[in-house]
């Protein structure tokens, strides 16, 4: 009875041993606090499920040094093996995605992918030599000491920071930058399966040749999170409020472009707490939108809403301001061109409108009856009585005696009383 029982445990234990769990995630977008917090939780989930290992799905162009640093030391200090997965094909590891990559227990690149420090020229401008050279100089002993760490190739990460190179999956491979080259997860798996990892909890043997993925989403406050932390999307959000809360002031009981407003503003101070932000800039922005407010008010025959247009320009291009040129965090020409015309056109155009208004005619009040024809009730010599607008009116004759019944047209009010004269109708 025993013998059979052992027998029959012996034939379960594969079935027994091929049931691991492996934990997947997806990071597809620019490093940022959001994204570090959804690696972190993932590490975690892993941990606490007995996973084999976690694989990060990775595509990003780069992002904030200070979020990269976060990331790499969660992945160093792992008690389960992290995998990172330059993927799908077309992928990009672009500076911070070269640092996390690297720091992974196992660092894999699907076909036709690439990785490398894009070493990005901030649009904003080109940052101060010295501050570029010290922050050059930091994030090459990073990598230096992340390469040194997972025993891979120390000179190339090193040319990765300084000379912004690039290279495929193949020559990454062959340069040892990467562990192993898969065309997808199921067979990453596979070539996975076997191998010994050092964690800080001690070595693990990954058994994930026939392993249940379960993959981790973002949660909808994740999202939102990561959405906000882009730097486009904040200087859009703090515009908006801005907008939202100049109309409430103009129409105080309108409430709902008030409300938005300072729930845009609240989003944008909050994602700009986590970016580089330049204070001049942010100066420059709302003193923009003050010359704007202004030009509504003064007649400056323009020269306010160009100071405006000016500073609402300089102010948007140095708002953010990255520490280091390896850092990817800009905001998009293109959003920057569109929200100046965007802006300078509903300002300037709110401001031809109310030219366009002192310039008008008065059709209202007693000035409206300027130029009106009327009906003489009571015969002018010189005063009488006309019907106007169908209102009764004391008017005075300026061409002579009018007779009852005879049209005439307003060419004055005085105190009350219209001047007119006799037309011919």
């Amino acid at each position: 009875m025993v013998r059979c029982f052992l027998y029959l445990l012996l034939l379960l234990l594969p079935v027994f041993a091929g049931a691991q769990k492996v934990l997947s995630i997806k990071v597809d977008g620019s490093i940022n606090p959001a994204s570090a917090a959804f690696i972190k939780s993932g590490i975690d989930r892993a941990a606490e499920s007995n996973a084999q290992c976690l694989i990060i799905r990775l595509n990003t162009p780069g992002g904030l040094l200070k979020s990269t640093r976060v990331i790499v030391s969660d992945i160093l200090e792992s008690p389960v093996p992290v995998v990172v997965y330059v993927s799908p094909g077309g992928a990009h590891a672009g500076s911070a995605g070269v640092f996390i990559t690297m720091a992974a227990h196992i660092a894999a690149m699907a076909p036709s992918t690439n990785i490398g420090a894009a070493h990005p020229v901030s649009s904003q401008g080109h940052m101060d030599s010295t501050m570029n050279s010290k922050a050059t100089n930091d994030a090459a002993a990073f990598i230096r000491s992340i390469a040194e760490k997972r025993k891979r190739n120390l000179d190339w990460a090193e040319d990765a920071v300084r000379n912004s190179v690039s290279i495929t999956e193949i020559e990454a491979l062959d340069k040892r930058v990467v562990d192993l080259v898969s065309p997808s997860e199921k067979e990453l798996l596979k070539q996975i399966d076997g191998r010994s990892i050092e964690t800080v909890t001690g070595t693990a043997v990954l058994k994930t040749a026939d392993a249940e993925v379960e993959h981790i989403e973002m949660s909808l406050f994740e999202r939102i999170l990561n959405m906000i932390s882009d730097p486009n999307m904040a200087y859009i959000l703090m515009m908006l409020g801005f907008y939202g809360i100049m109309f409430e002031l103009y129409n105080p009981s309108t409430m709902v472009p008030g409300i938005v407003g300072v729930i845009c503003l609240i989003l944008a101070f909050y994602s700009m707490h986590t970016l580089p932000v330049n204070y001049a800039g942010l100066a420059l922005i709302i003193f923009a939108i003050i010359l704007f407010i202004l030009e509504l008010k003064i007649v400056s025959n323009g020269l306010l809403g160009v100071g405006a247009v000016v500073s609402l320009v300089l102010g948007s291009i140095m708002l953010i301001r990255t520490e280091s040129a390896l850092e990817f965090a800009r905001i998009s020409w293109s959003v920057i061109i569109s929200t100046v015309l965007v802006t300078s056109a509903f300002f300037l155009g709110i401001i031809g409108l109310g030219l366009k208004a002192q310039k008008a005619k008065v059709t209202t009040g007693v000035e409206g009856l300027v130029g009106k024809i009327g009906e003489v009730i009571a015969p002018l010599e010189p005063a009488g009585m006309v019907r106007v607008h169908g209102e009764l009116w004391s008017a005075e004759s300026t061409s002579g005696l009018i007779t009852k019944g005879a049209k005439v047209k307003v060419t004055a009010v005085n105190n009350l009383k219209l001047l007119v004269e006799q037309v011919d109708i």
